[in-house]
């Protein structure tokens, strides 16, 4: 089977006949489903489950990290219902919809925390920059009047996260990419001055998992982030461990984290009870 995408939408081709057709528009966050057919003498062979289900993966409707909205007109037929609920399509205002929302990951629920908690931050610190993620994150969350700092060893980092600002269209101006070890922080950020520091350990993904974070330099390094900090400044990071790289890093900075005098600091550990052991794990430090 193959997909073809055409002008208004796909085609579904068996060796070389046309089997289906999905006619859409897409406008802004929606993507609106037109028509969605299987030629009579295809049908009931699962090629309409087989189209539909390559359309929303096509159109993002599996994406575990953005959110997707689908819309189709309902049928008059109850079982071409049942088929459109497969795939998560519900009757609302006279048309099938299919809402997916992100995936909560540990990153997202870093990040959601800080913007929740942060209100007009001034400066912000990327302290593992990776493909840059976090720092698009933080620009946004910045603004125009605030100054983001983005750190990491690995020259490929920089340059991913660079792509990745002129991407999204954030001004280079609002960020500075620093080569240097997040162990260095304080020399680039006065004491008492940042409102968040954001560290994401493990490995730059797509990278080699050998060149890992590593328990000698994080540790410092969120020592200097909270010193680093402002009274009400947070401090935010996801910890890991696998195969590759173990679980010292993390068991280090757990240890670490509760050891924090409670008189000047909060903390949290966030863990997802139902997911393994070796799942990312978001934890705060806010402090007094």
């Amino acid at each position: 089977m193959v997909l073809v995408q055409t002008e208004n939408g796909f085609d579904l081709y068996k060796e070389k006949t046309c089997v289906g057709r999905c006619i859409l528009t897409r406008s802004g966050p929606e993507t609106a489903l037109a028509a969605l057919c299987i030629l009579p003498e295809w049908r009931r062979r699962g090629y309409g489950s087989y189209l539909l289900r390559q359309v929303l993966h096509r159109c993002g409707g599996y994406s575990r990290d953005q959110a997707s909205l689908f819309t189709a007109p309902l049928p008059a037929r109850e079982g071409e219902r049942a088929f459109w609920a497969k795939f998560g399509f519900v009757p609302e205002g006279g048309r099938l919809v299919r809402r997916r929302k992100p995936d909560l990951s540990a990153v997202r629920l870093a990040q959601d925390f800080l913007a929740a908690h942060l209100s007009r931050p001034h400066l912000l610190v990327d302290a593992t920059c990776g493909n840059g993620g976090d720092t698009a994150f933080l620009c946004r969350l910045a603004g125009p009047q605030g100054r983001v700092l983005a750190f990491d060893i690995q020259d490929a980092a920089l340059a991913s996260t660079r792509a990745r600002l002129a991407r999204e269209g954030i001004p280079a101006g609002r960020c500075q990419l620093i080569l240097d070890s997040h162990a260095n922080l304080l020399r680039y950020v006065q004491p008492g001055s940042a409102d968040g520091v954001v560290f994401n350990f493990g490995w730059l993904p797509g990278a080699d998992h050998a060149v890992h974070s590593e328990a000698g330099t994080s540790i410092p390094a969120m020592e200097a982030a909270l010193t680093a900090l402002r009274p009400g400044g947070i401090l935010s990071a996801v910890l890991y461990a696998g195969a590759v790289i173990g679980d010292g890093e993390k068991q280090a900075a757990l240890a670490w984290l509760e050891s924090l005098p409670l008189a000047r600091y909060t903390v949290l550990v966030c863990r997802f009870a139902n997911w393994a052991d070796t799942a990312p794990l978001p934890c705060f430090v806010i402090k007094k």
